[in-house]
């Protein structure tokens, strides 16, 4: 069969999609992604064929760019902003739109991370064809924003007309599938009070690709030669005072007589020197580097989040948007961490979070959830799985 997955964002948005696209590749399918042009490499060196789709994400992520800052204004006074983020977002989507309707045609499932799903449930409607989603967290801390259902609104009925399709009466219609890529146990209270028990949002577990990097064996490396290390990272959300973020780091480290394996993502960490103290790497293989960590300090991302669980070693989660605080919730409840805004974040609260979390009766709780959590190839082979009976169902149903 002909499958197409359509994803927008950071790595840790494309690389669900990509990690299952892969295991699809892999039984015997065709398959191609639409994923932003600064993300076409790393898909691409998972071995699936992919094209641009849409700007640079990285435009979304950084603070200085002007549509940021325009969307931070629209927050405060969204009434003056409105029109501009919907012309926007409706100019993006009609490019999105051209990309994805060519590389749909003939296909026999689309696939469509959560950001996508409203473009991508036209263009299956347009063809016909079976829509899946993958929702990396639950989907109702996303459609619960105001502003941005709006905007989805009148963008999506703009596409509709574009593409020659009847006005929608109301919200698109459900997928048939919607895959929930992340485990039940990771939520801060009941399945039922986050996702519908319908059948049709089942549970697999995270989807990750546990690529190696350039920087795991300098990093083992560096690791091996003292005391296993402290984690932190940020995924690909830049901080907005990097030079104040290490020099914290770094003082409550030294206060506490740790050390700290510091991955920098999109910021500029170059200017500081390795040491028996701090070391710098661009980027890790999460799988590959958290079991030899003491506990990771993050920005509460679902991929990271879920890799730090099945490391098994504590998490502390400084959160900054969107679901964070929900898997910082999580991490709370299941008593493997703690969770703490990040610009609440300082020294002193720092050095009080990581004493909490580095105990021993923390760390054999992390052990216990770790054995809890389904197992990456058991997650990416049941999402395949259920791709496939979609497909069949779509098909003859």
């Amino acid at each position: 069969m002909k499958v197409v997955l359509a994803s927008y964002g950071s790595r840790g948005d494309v690389e669900p999609c990509a990690a299952v696209g892969r295991e699809l590749l892999r039984r015997g399918h065709d398959v191609c992604m639409a994923v932003p042009p600064n993300m076409l490499g790393f898909v691409e060196s998972a071995g699936l064929a992919a094209v641009a789709y849409g700007p640079d994400s990285r435009e979304q992520l950084n603070p200085a760019a002007d549509f940021v800052r325009n969307f931070a204004t629209t927050m405060r006074n969204p009434i003056s902003m409105l029109s501009e983020v919907v012309e926007r977002v409706g100019r993006v989507k009609a490019a999105k739109t051209t990309t994805l309707t060519s590389l749909a045609e003939g296909a026999d499932l689309l696939v469509a991370g959560f950001n996508e799903r409203g473009l991508a449930a036209n263009i299956a409607d347009y063809y016909g064809i079976p829509l899946a989603v993958l929702h990396f967290f639950p989907e109702r801390i996303w459609s619960s924003e105001g502003l941005y259902s709006s905007v989805a609104k009148d963008t999506d009925d703009a596409q509709r007309r574009a593409l020659g399709l009847p006005e929608a009466p109301g919200p698109s219609a459900r997928p048939m599938l919607e895959i929930q890529a992340y485990d039940e146990l990771c939520l801060p209270g009941p399945a039922a009070e986050w996702v519908e028990p319908d059948g049709r949002q089942p549970f697999v577990g995270a989807l990750t690709l546990e690529l190696p990097t350039d920087a795991d064996d300098e990093a083992l490396s560096w690791i091996a030669a003292g005391r296993p290390p402290i984690y932190f990272g940020f995924g690909g959300t830049p901080v907005a005072s990097p030079d104040d973020t290490i020099a914290m780091i770094s003082a409550a480290c030294t206060q506490l007589g740790e050390r700290a394996l510091i991955c920098s993502g999109p910021n500029d960490f170059t200017h500081i020197p390795d040491s028996d103290h701090i070391k710098v790497v661009d980027a890790v293989n999460h799988a590959a580097i958290f079991p030899a960590c003491r506990a990771v300090v993050q920005h509460g991302g679902a991929g990271t989040t879920a890799a730090a669980l099945r490391a098994g070693i504590p998490t502390l989660i400084l959160w900054l948007w969107l679901d964070q605080p929900i898997w910082g919730a999580g991490v709370t409840r299941l008593k493997v961490g703690a969770a703490r805004q990040f610009s609440a974040t300082t020294q002193q609260s720092l050095v009080a979070d990581l004493r909490c979390i580095l105990t021993p009766q923390c760390a054999t709780r992390a052990r216990e959830v770790a054995a809890q959590m389904t197992k990456p190839a058991i997650s990416v082979a049941g999402a395949a799985d259920l791709l496939e009976d979609a497909t069949r169902r779509g098909r003859f149903g």
